[in-house]
């Protein structure tokens, strides 16, 4: 499965997960996942590809339906159920990209209220949708969902933000632990010679 639909699966609030593709290995994993599988034509583009996937929840009698792209690896399940909470009726929620231009996941009550529009300036575009179809849109900021892995400055941000998490967590550890090597290798579940290779490549002194 991609990185979205794992993160999803630990999600409350969230039913049914659907991986539309034409691949073979993709299908084979989502499957197996225990993931529904709607089958997309190579030829169109995302914002057909996801309506393939409301058209399913609408013929399933699903509430709400998540739009979201499977290459975002930073996706939070807890921030997925709070948006789900919080959706009123008639309601597009747009979780823009890092630049505050693309779209990279809405949020839809009902499931049809919408036909989506992905692509460059998305986001202002599906706001304009949302008003011609008489819903309300909300635009949703979120650090996780608007990293995308296509994008290489989005990945070296991403890189940076686990690494700053992981020198805060050493160095906490390293705190409760009074400087002791093992004990802080235990708090950290990782063994002393990888604590070792974590302080020499983060400039960490126990």
């Amino acid at each position: 499965m991609t990185s979205a639909s794992r993160k999803l699966r630990r999600c409350e609030l969230v039913d049914d997960i659907v991986v539309v593709t034409s691949e073979p290995g993709a299908e084979a994993l989502a499957r197996g996942a225990g993931a529904q599988v709607v089958a997309d034509d190579p030829g169109e583009g995302h914002s057909e590809a996801a309506q393939r996937g409301i058209d399913w929840a609408v013929a399933d009698g699903a509430f709400h339906t998540l739009l979201i792209a499977g290459d975002i690896p930073a996706v939070d399940p807890t921030e997925i159920d709070s948006l789900i909470e919080s959706l009123a009726d008639n309601e597009v929620v747009i979780i823009p990209d890092r630049h505050g231009s693309g779209t990279n996941a809405l949020l839809l009550t009902p499931p049809g209220v919408i036909s989506p529009s992905f692509g460059e300036r998305s986001c202002q575009r599906h706001q304009q949708i949302a008003a011609d179809a008489g819903a309300t849109a909300r635009v949703e900021a979120s650090f996780g969902i608007g990293l995308d892995i296509d994008n290489r400055r989005d990945e070296l941000d991403l890189r940076a933000a686990r690494e700053s998490a992981d020198r805060s967590a050493i160095a906490q550890a390293l705190a409760r632990a009074e400087g002791n090597i093992s004990n802080t290798a235990k708090l950290l579940g990782v063994s002393r010679p990888t604590l070792y290779d974590l302080l020499k490549s983060y400039y960490l002194h126990a």
